[in-house]
């Protein structure tokens, strides 16, 4: 999935001020060597889009890696193992079409001494860092190496109900609300296999930005399929050239996640604090973080989001499936000329 928004990164701030950031020389030559490692693999992150619960991207690589964690103690968590053991995990069905992102990255991976875990988690940190509007991830180095691949039938899939999805992720300690901070990514994200006919069919109408636009959008009133009728895994969508996941519609939705979902719209400093948060969390699943070394500095700045996010044009409030009435719906400008028909995301 290829995204405008993913262009050479700029790394601020230079080196020279990291040192100040770690007490000791043995963790500065560290952290100096994950900031070139992600210069080199730049070229494995770059032009793609971000989705943890979809096909999309290289950096949905981590989420489809730590979703084997369990508290029960299945699973390695945030290892990495999608990576060394591509061939077995991406065959899973709710890892389908990813397997050309794990092929890109692969022999960027082998160029390195990182293990499994850490480069996916430099590579997702740098490649979203490309998207106007994302939050800086954290990044910690140190993780041991998969020792093997994650079960199946681990991660969520869009045909499953709200229940089982917010079920699965209580099972690795997320609550309602940082379920709904991680599908910020979707913002960000396209589809390909959920019909194949159209692949790199966005969620939102600003796929090259991340930004709140997919929270008020999967709001809207669905009129048709973006492709070959209705498919396993989507609902009406209100956009030509847009897909809507029918997980992402249920949980905004739900009672137990309605208002959580409404609370993101026109609310970016709200959906980038709690996705860096849960993402953070997600990040050091079944990892013993006093062993793992915080070189955060390394990853770079992200562009401003130019906001504010809305609403595509012919559309207004009156068009919003409301599921959260008791709070206030935002007040949002319509962008001005006929309805859009938004573009595959390019390279798919």
């Amino acid at each position: 999935m290829f995204l405008e928004c993913f262009k050479e990164p700029v790394y601020q701030p230079p080196y020279a001020e990291i040192s100040t950031v770690f007490l000791k020389q043995s963790f500065r030559r560290i952290c100096v060597a994950a900031r070139q490692i992600g210069q080199k693999n730049k070229d494995a992150t770059e032009n793609y889009a971000w989705s943890p619960m979809i096909n999309a991207s290289p950096a949905c690589l981590p989420l489809y890696s730590r979703q084997n964690f369990r508290e029960s103690g299945k699973g390695g968590g945030a290892d990495g193992s999608i990576l060394v053991f591509n061939q077995t995990e991406t065959a899973f069905h709710a890892n389908g079409g990813i397997d050309d992102i794990t092929a890109r990255q692969f022999p960027v991976f082998q160029q390195t001494t990182l293990s499994a875990g850490d480069f996916l988690h430099l590579a997702a940190a740098v490649g979203i860092s490309n998207c106007p509007g994302s939050a800086r991830l954290q990044f910690l180095l140190g993780r041991p190496p998969p020792v093997a691949p994650a079960p199946d039938l681990t991660v969520p899939e869009p045909t499953d109900s709200v229940t089982k999805i917010l079920a699965r992720f209580a099972d690795a300690g997320f609550s309602p609300s940082e379920v709904v901070a991680l599908l910020s990514s979707h913002s960000i994200a396209a589809a390909d296999v959920v019909d194949p006919t159209i692949p790199g069919t966005p969620f939102d109408s600003t796929p090259g930005t991340f930004d709140t636009q997919v929270f008020l959008e999967v709001l809207l009133k669905g009129t048709a399929f973006p492709g070959n009728g209705s498919q396993s895994g989507e609902v009406l969508s209100p956009l030509a050239g847009e897909m809507r996941l029918q997980s992402d519609f249920a949980i905004s939705q739900d009672s137990r996640t309605a208002c959580l979902w409404q609370a993101n719209i026109n609310s970016q400093a709200r959906m980038t604090a709690n996705f860096k948060a849960a993402m953070a969390k997600l990040q050091v699943l079944g990892q013993n973080t006093r062993e793992l070394i915080d070189c955060s500095d390394v990853v770079p700045v992200a562009a401003p989001f130019a906001g504010p996010i809305k609403f595509p044009a012919s559309f207004s409030q009156a068009d919003v499936q409301i599921a959260c009435p008791e709070l206030p719906f935002p007040s949002i400008a319509t962008v001005a000329g006929p309805a859009p028909t938004v573009a595959p995301v390019p390279g798919s």
